[in-house]
C-alpha cells in the first residue's frame, strides 16, 4: 500500500469513501455528501489531501487542515476515511501515520481533533496507541444519524 497526495483521477473514489462516512452518519459532522461539483473544491482546498492506494485501487484517505488561524495556526486538524470493505485491515493506520509524518512540512506543531464519537473505538483505540492525548469530552457534542447525541473526545498530538 502506498499513501500519496490525491491526483484529478482519484477524485470519483475519494469521493465515494468520504460519501459512506457521511451517510454513515457516526463519525463525520457534514450531514450532506459531497458531488462531482463540490468534491474537486473541497480536497484542492485542504492543506494535504492524500489517498491509500493499492494495485491501482483507492483504499482510503486523508484530509490535512489548519484547525484554527493566525496564534493558533501551528494546529492542525485532519480527518480520515477507509471504505467500507477495506476496514479493519489497517489502511486507516497507516493514514494516520502517514499524516503525523507530514505535519511539520505542512506547517503545524500538533495535531488536534475536536469531535472523536465516543461510539468510534476503533479510531480511539488507534489514536491512543499511537500517542495520541486525550484532552477532554463534550457531553452530546455529536447528533448521530439517528438523532441520537452522542458524547465526543478532544485529542492531540504533539510532533517532538
Amino acid at each position: 500500500m502506498q499513501i500519496r497526495p490525491y491526483t484529478a483521477g482519484d477524485l470519483p473514489a475519494m469521493t465515494e469513501i468520504w460519501n459512506q462516512v457521511v451517510e454513515e452518519g457516526m463519525a463525520f459532522p457534514q450531514k450532506e455528501p459531497l458531488n462531482e461539483i463540490t468534491a474537486p473544491t473541497f480536497f484542492a482546498g485542504q492543506t494535504l489531501s492524500a489517498v491509500a492506494e493499492e494495485q491501482g485501487e483507492i483504499l482510503g484517505l486523508y484530509i490535512l487542515h489548519p484547525n484554527n488561524l493566525g496564534r493558533c495556526g501551528h494546529i492542525g486538524n485532519a480527518s480520515y476515511a477507509v471504505r467500507r470493505d477495506c476496514r479493519g485491515k489497517h489502511v486507516g493506520e497507516a493514514l494516520v501515520r502517514d499524516c503525523l509524518a507530514k505535519l511539520q512540512d505542512c506547517g503545524f506543531r500538533l495535531l488536534q481533533f475536536n469531535a472523536v464519537v465516543c461510539t468510534n473505538t476503533a479510531a480511539i483505540k488507534l489514536y491512543k496507541r499511537l500517542g495520541f492525548q486525550k484532552i477532554g469530552e463534550v457531553p452530546g457534542g455529536f447528533q448521530d444519524k439517528n438523532g441520537v447525541y452522542q458524547d465526543i473526545m478532544l485529542f492531540y498530538y504533539a510532533v517532538s
